[in-house]
């Protein structure tokens, strides 16, 4: 299995910092946020890693290289500046992922997430895509979706927030040319179908969105 990180985002709430450094090359203790998701995914056996970028993109290739300091081999997806959106950039990428379903993770996050737990999952042949939903943050108190029996739905009185991790079939965005897109509507579109599953982790994740939650993070490795 393959995996992509995003990590095309501007990071408009971790402005100063964002003006000089992309997001997931920020560090937290002692390695940049994207480092620990790249460790954690070659931990589990994903080696091919694809890493999209746009904003102060050209700093990715020299600072992370082609992944044989991880064990890993990357291949990048450069977008032009102020980026795709994350569904545009999972189109554009989607060359580089291959026909067989893929891994995909925010490269803003950090969680202790055993990606090994999706390697192995095969999903059905209706099903588009598998979902990690997490407790909501304080950030996002309304939550995203709902989790019943395995089925991710939007009509639930109880919500859960997607922790940026899934598996998602390439076919999911078969009928979508490379554009700037957003990703939501794509799977409330699926949801709608039940074409999508989902699992409800309930370990230590944490959306590095703001200054404030980089700074947490930093003191908590520390």
């Amino acid at each position: 299995m393959k995996a992509m990180i995003l990590a095309a985002g501007r990071g408009e709430r971790l402005r100063p910092l964002t003006d000089l450094t992309p997001k997931p090359l920020l560090k937290a203790g002692q390695y940049r946020l994207i480092e620990y998701l790249i460790q954690s995914l070659v931990k589990a056996g994903i080696t091919e890693i694809v890493i999209n970028h746009a904003h102060l993109g050209e700093q990715f290739e020299p600072t992370l290289g082609d992944g044989s300091q991880f064990g890993a081999e990357i291949t990048y997806s450069a977008e032009q500046q102020g980026g795709l959106e994350t569904a545009g950039g999972i189109i554009k990428a989607l060359p580089l992922l291959g026909n067989a379903p893929f891994l995909l993770v925010n490269g803003d996050i950090w969680t202790d997430f055993p990606f090994e737990q999706l390697v192995n999952r095969h999903l059905q042949a209706n099903i588009l895509c598998h979902l990690v939903l997490v407790n909501n943050p304080e950030h996002n108190l309304h939550g995203d979706f709902s989790l019943t029996s395995g089925q991710v739905n939007q009509q639930g009185s109880q919500k859960l927030t997607y922790s940026g991790i899934g598996i998602y079939q390439p076919s999911l965005f078969k009928d979508y040319e490379v554009q700037r897109l957003a990703l939501k509507p794509i799977l409330v579109d699926a949801i709608d179908k039940q074409q999508i599953t989902g699992q409800h982790y309930q370990g230590d994740w944490s959306d590095i969105g703001t200054v404030e939650r980089l700074r947490h993070l930093t003191d908590k490795l520390a």
